[in-house]
Parts: structure tokens; sequence; C-alpha cells
């Protein structure tokens, strides 16, 4: 037992705590949890999948607020030509709710998306100022401040002039962007993504119980079961970071396939899209020194942020698949 002393108690111990009391706690709580593993297991998976999905779910309030554009204190508003390139590429992709998906205006480079359509509060797509721009006139680029290491951008610069090239997109590289967001939400990629977490949580514990049965370690020793469930915990973290970026890099795959097959514009747009986005991360490479060189590769792809993880397919791979596609279904 523990015994704390207070004072004008009479010089007394006082027990305030019983280890046995907690090792029958324990125990309790153990023999709880092995009967009823499945439960438990059910109700884990579910409540990882509800929280991944959550920002999905509601995503007005979740991504429409961190992506949203301000301008003068307020929300910017989406242009009228902006709009109507939208209704363009929701009649293009063949959309059947067009209500179900809403576009606002962002202060990215390129396109975001959340949301599930079916749901009742829809999906978003964040288009980005720089849409409006055109070779002529640059609205939505030169009228911007645009800071990288804590100075604005000179446009008129060479250094300017490069970044401006690069953030202006022709029609069909603007309805690609859009379209292949479009694609990426119709086609519940968000949900498949948000299943990724229950899907090792769940193939975690079940291979990890398989397994302890058949080396018989349910009978061994305490610290051995202790060390055989840190290591099948730490396997099920590294395979779950693996899983999560492969199905990453399927879904944009595929949304960028099924987006360049809707026509040969389309996949036009695609190629010049990522040749841009390419463009564009050179500069940064350039602009930004030391943090630069670290952030983007030679050749515009984003280095990965942790060692073994690479969250998003590379731009340079991703062309090259809209170029093969576009060769087979257009050439």
């Amino acid at each position: 037992r523990l015994f704390l002393w207070f004072p004008g108690a009479g010089d007394k111990q006082v027990p305030t705590y019983s280890w046995g009391m907690a090792s029958q706690f324990v125990r309790k709580l153990a023999v709880f949890a092995s009967k009823h593993r499945i439960k438990l297991l059910a109700v884990s998976c579910g409540g990882l999948f509800v929280a991944n999905a959550f920002c999905h779910v509601f995503p007005q309030r979740t991504y429409g607020k961190l992506y949203q554009a301000w301008s003068r204190g307020v929300p910017a508003q989406l242009s009228d030509k902006l709009q109507n390139t939208f209704q363009e590429v929701l009649k293009d992709v063949g959309v059947d709710s067009a209500p179900n998906y809403a576009a606002f205006s962002a202060f990215s480079f390129q396109p975001v998306s959340a949301g599930v359509p079916w749901l009742p509060a829809g999906s978003i797509v964040g288009i980005p100022a720089n849409f409006n721009s055109s070779d002529n006139e640059g609205k939505g680029i030169t009228n911007r401040i645009v800071m990288i290491n804590g100075r604005d951008v000179k446009w008129d610069s060479e250094v300017g002039k490069a970044l401006r090239e690069s953030l202006t997109f022709s029609s069909d590289a603007q309805k690609f962007a859009i379209a292949r967001e479009i694609i990426y939400l119709q086609s519940n990629s968000p949900i498949i993504h948000s299943l990724v977490g229950s899907a090792c949580l769940a193939g975690t514990y079940l291979t990890g119980v398989a397994a302890k049965q058949a080396l018989g370690l349910y009978s061994g020793p305490l610290m051995l079961r202790g060390f055989y469930n840190l290591a099948v915990a730490a396997m099920g973290l590294v395979g779950y970071f693996l899983l999560s970026d492969a199905v990453s890099h399927w879904l944009d795959y595929r949304s960028d396939r099924r987006t360049a097959t809707i026509s040969k514009n389309y996949a036009e747009g695609g190629i010049e899209f990522y040749d841009k986005v390419l463009a564009r991360n050179k500069t940064f490479r350039s602009l930004l020194g030391k943090k630069g060189v670290e952030m983007y590769a030679t050749n515009g792809n984003l280095f990965p942020k942790h060692w073994f993880r690479l969250k998003h397919a590379p731009y340079t791979s991703r062309k090259e698949m809209i170029e093969n596609t576009l060769k087979d279904c257009w050439m």
C-alpha cells in the first residue's frame, strides 16, 4: 500500500491507494477486452473511419473555411467566368446531380476539393483566382501579392515573368484541373481513402492474433508478449503509411486517366496543366533558396516530407500517364 501523511491527522498514515485494487482492475479490463474483442475492434474501426471521413461530411465547415480566399476582409466571390467554366465541366463529366457540387474561390494555385456528393452537405471544389488570368492580362495573378522569403515577387522581373507564365493556364488546362477534382469526388475517393486506416487496424489485429496463436505466445512470458505486441503495432503503423500512400497514388492516377478520356482537348489540357505545375515548382525551387531545394526536385516534383512517405503521385509520372492515354485513345 501507499500512504500519505497529512498535518493534523494525528500523525497517522492515511492509506490512499492500493496496488492490489489497480491490478485487479487491470485484470478485469483485460478479461472484458478479451471477451468482447471483436465488438471493440468493430467500434474502433468504425470510430477511426468516422474520424478520417468527418472533414468530408461537412466540407463547407472544414475544407471550405481552410481554403477560402479572402478579399478586403470578406470571402472572395468566384467570377462569372469561372462559374460558367465550372458548369461546362459538370456537363462534360456527365454529372447527374449538379446541385450537389459547389464551387468557391480558393487561395491555392491549383484546384482543391472535398466532400461526398451523395451526402446532404454535398461536395465543394475550390478554384484558384489565377484561373481568371489570360496571356494578355494576367488578372488574378499580377493583382495579387505573393511573398517569398518575406519579399514580394516582382512580376516584371525574370523570375516573376516565369512564375506568371507557370500560373497562366489555357481553357483546356483549366477544365482538366477542375474535371479531375469532380471525378475524384464522383468516384467516392474520399470514402475509399478514409477506409484505409480501418482496414489496416483490422488487418493488423487479426494478423497479430493469428500469428500469436500459431507461435504459442499466449502461454509465453509476459515480457515476450509485450515486445511482440509492440512489434506488431509498429509494423501495422508502417503498413498503414505505405498502404495510404499507395491508395492515394492509385486514386490520383485513376482520376487523371478518367479525365483524359473525356476528350482529346481534356487530355491535351492535362499535359499542359502538369507542364505548368512542374514549371511553377522549379521557379519556387529557385525563389525559396535552401528551403526550395529541400522541397522541390530539379524536375519539379515534390520531395517527400518523410523518408519513406510520398502522399501523392509524382507530377512527372502523372503527365506521362496522360501522354500515353492521349496516344491510346485519341491518336
